[in-house]
């Protein structure tokens, strides 16, 4: 996934349900930062604002997730996600439990409240947020070692051929099943993990 893909943020309270019953289970929730648009250096020009906004309302339509679309994407806005894909992996390396309320807070401040997540500054304050300390999280976002391990998620990503998100894996004796590339209501989704988890049972 990304942090700012709206896919995602659309896929995110489906994410979540389907998480709370593989935990229940004993399945942990592992994220991967995929890197949507990492390292585009360039403001967006006109075309690519209305593309993307054509998403943005698609997703809103189809999942009934919150955007703000007054003033989003403003002028100058360089649609890089590498920082908030940096941003979750340094947290995955501090407390593995604060990654997903972190991505879901990076989602809403992007998305809901029209925060630009691209910055820093705005990363540490989220991260604070959900109960990292401010220099903690600073010095493991501009560490060598989380830049690394953000681009050795995006290779692991383009090595199994995802090129979608979101895409959700399970996982077991590092056997990878696919439950789904691209947003599924939950509906559809729960009886496939549920029927995974079942063979688990009985293996």
């Amino acid at each position: 996934m990304d942090p700012m893909c709206s896919w995602c943020w659309g896929f995110a309270p489906v994410a979540e349900a389907l998480a709370t019953r593989a935990k229940a289970a004993g399945v942990p929730l592992h994220l991967v930062a995929g890197g949507l648009r990492a390292g585009h250096g360039s403001a967006l020009d006109m075309n690519t604002r209305c593309y993307i906004l054509e998403h943005w309302q698609a997703v809103h339509q189809a999942t009934g997730q919150p955007f703000r679309f007054e003033g989003a994407l403003p002028d100058g806005f360089v649609y890089d996600t590498e920082p908030a894909c940096r941003a979750l992996v340094a947290v995955r390396g501090l407390d593995p439990a604060a990654v997903w309320p972190l991505v879901r807070r990076i989602q809403h401040a992007f998305y809901a409240e029209g925060r630009d997540v691209t910055q820093a500054s705005t990363l540490v304050e989220l991260a604070e947020q959900v109960g990292i300390p401010r220099i903690e999280f600073a010095e493991a976002f501009d560490a060598a070692a989380t830049r690394e391990a953000t681009a050795a998620d995006f290779t692991w990503v383009q090595d199994l051929g995802i090129a979608g998100f979101p895409t959700l894996l399970a996982e077991r004796n590092g056997q990878l099943a696919l439950l789904t590339n691209g947003y599924q209501p939950l509906d559809e989704l729960a009886p496939l993990l549920e029927r995974w988890l079942e063979r688990g049972l009985h293996a």
